[in-house]
């Protein structure tokens, strides 16, 4: 099937063409006919799953005739967080390319200045995050009894973050009388409560097991101690072929310090988490983007509507707390129906429960790989000691020194020791190499 047997215009189809797109995704084929029609939705897919575009693309067409008025936007799309509400923005921009229509994004972190000059145009799409959005409405800058089409984009995650509040206050100020789409990675019987109360006899749309991730990301599960957790990852880097990868930390502050180890060892990497600032995160994304630096260390304000081509390798450096942030992690890989490789690295006796919660949720073992002599990766023994990974060195035979001087001297090795970080050596001859060609291959890869 191509994108112009779902009714789409010519000159959308051909814009889609030529971003290189050829069959729509099976969400794109059940959602754009029903958008068209003019029905609600209530809708449901994994993520990686093409979403964005199974709204985008039937909204383009429908709004190609009118014409926005000053401050009331024809449309809106609201979205959780910065980064999803800019890439569902580039979206627009990409497919949109042969229609004259326009477009605003309220953010966090943005100028108001600028966004209120957009909003004094007239847009035909208004894309934004809930708090952003009331505060322009609060100071009178925007109005939205003209809205026609309201999307409700990656609902769980809003009810997650306590966005839910925010959103029935947002509706209830748009007319009654509109079409109503709404996604949402899974529908739990709290999401299809929640959406009950914004559609009108939707249409259901599933395509995919709730929580499922994708067939085309192999998973693997390392289990490691605390202290060998960053030597982990490093030979991990090494001997795995790694294009490009997203690695997740839990905490913010470790985030800092994961960014400084990799840097230490020649490894070049950039950061982006919810405390920075939104041209700080933009910059880091984009750097990404280009090229320029092939690792992330993120946050999990990155692991839904980051969408990086050919993303090769996601790492989870800290297991997730959440098992439906590791299917969102690791659903940044594989996207589009390439394949990808998702690598876990858990430790200690929280994570044995969050491991378990995850192969309860996605209904599968995660493959181990078994650190051994013939492993990929050989780490310090449990009795390595506390100061990043460090092994002790035998102390020499010196001379007496006196009661100052040898409490003087015994100090300096532990300031040292804490200034260094994780300096055991990577394996040697794995330098950006595969773990075939090198010879380190996991037991469960040659069984």
């Amino acid at each position: 099937m191509k994108f112009s047997d779902l009714g789409l215009s010519s000159e959308l189809s051909r814009a889609v063409a030529d971003l290189g797109y050829e069959s729509p995704t099976p969400i794109q084929e059940k959602s754009i006919p029903v958008v068209l029609m003019g029905r609600d939705i209530l809708g449901s897919a994994q993520t990686g799953t093409g979403k964005t575009a199974s709204f985008t693309l039937p909204m383009i067409d429908i709004l190609a005739s009118g014409r926005a008025k000053a401050r009331l936007p024809r449309s809106l799309i609201l979205a959780p967080t910065r980064e999803l509400a800019a890439q569902v923005a580039d979206s627009f921009e990409k497919f949109s390319v042969n229609n004259k229509l326009s477009m605003a994004l309220l953010i966090g972190g943005v100028s108001f200045a600028d966004q209120n000059a957009a909003l004094s145009k007239g847009v035909d799409v208004l894309i934004a995050t809930p708090g952003r959005l009331l505060d322009h409405f609060e100071r009178g800058k925007v109005l939205l009894n003209d809205v026609k089409i309201l999307v409700i984009d990656e609902a769980d995650r809003m009810l997650d973050m306590g966005f839910i509040p925010d959103v029935e206050k947002i509706v209830s100020l748009l007319p009654r009388m509109r079409q109503t789409l709404f996604f949402s990675a899974t529908l739990s019987d709290d999401i299809q409560k929640i959406g009950s109360k914004f559609v009108m006899n939707p249409k259901i749309i599933e395509v995919a097991p709730p929580a499922s991730t994708a067939e085309t990301v192999a998973q693997h599960l390392i289990w490691t101690d605390s202290k060998s957790k960053r030597q982990v990852l490093r030979n991990l880097l090494a001997v795995e072929q790694v294009k490009n990868a997203v690695i997740f930390c839990n905490r913010k502050r470790d985030i800092s310090t994961l960014v400084t180890s990799l840097k230490r060892h020649g490894f070049s990497a950039v950061a982006m988490h919810g405390d920075m600032t939104q041209s700080a995160r933009l910059d880091a994304l984009q750097k990404f983007k280009d090229g320029d630096v092939p690792l992330l260390i993120a946050s999990d304000v990155a692991a839904r509507g980051l969408d990086i081509a050919g993303l090769s390798h996601v790492f989870n450096f800290d297991v997730p707390m959440s098992a439906e942030d590791y299917v969102h992690r690791i659903g940044r890989t594989g996207r589009a129906g390439k394949s990808g490789r998702a690598f876990t690295i858990a430790a200690g006796k929280d994570d044995i429960k969050y491991v378990g919660a995850i192969e309860k949720l996605i209904g599968k073992a995660i493959p181990p790989i078994e650190l051994d002599q013939t492993s990929v990766v050989n780490v310090a023994s449990d009795a390595s000691p506390a100061a990043d990974d460090l092994q002790a060195e035998k102390p020499k035979q010196k001379r007496k020194a006196k009661p100052a001087e040898s409490a003087k001297k015994s100090a300096a090795p532990a300031r040292k020791n804490r200034n260094r970080d994780d300096e055991l050596p990577s394996p040697p001859d794995c330098q950006g190499r595969t773990m075939r060609e090198t010879g380190h291959i996991p037991a469960f890869l040659t069984r």
